[in-house]
């Protein structure tokens, strides 16, 4: 069962990627991982750093996909994209935003800046 989950996870992930690189993203990582947590796919869109969170469900009984991008779920990001900007030595002055890739059925939509960065 969690061998199948990340199989679908991963067949997701690669379609948010293809669309993200339809809308014009530059992929720079996909699944960056660190002790902070996992961020599914960091890529440019023109001047911004983008993290992008994807999500997927194949109806809306377990809810919309957003609504998985929780408070908790987003602090956990910033924090993974503080991590990494701090790794990669990225300057304080670049502009950085959160995106989603949300996969309902087989509608994919993307949300700019779904959430912005708050005290952690």
């Amino acid at each position: 069962m969690q061998q199948n989950k990340r199989q679908t996870g991963a067949a997701y992930e690669e379609q948010a990627a293809r669309f993200l690189l339809e809308q014009g993203y530059q992929i720079l990582e996909r699944n960056y991982r660190c002790r902070q947590g996992e961020i599914d796919v960091i890529a440019r869109d023109g001047s911004y750093l983008v993290f992008v969170e994807v999500k997927y469900r194949s109806s809306r009984q377990a809810g919309h996909p957003m609504e998985a991008v929780n408070r908790s779920k987003q602090r956990k990001i910033i924090r993974t994209a503080m991590y990494y900007c701090y790794q990669q030595k990225v300057a304080d002055t670049q502009a950085c935003r959160f995106d989603v890739v949300s996969i309902l059925g087989d509608q994919t939509e993307l949300v700019k800046h779904a959430f912005e960065v708050q005290r952690l």
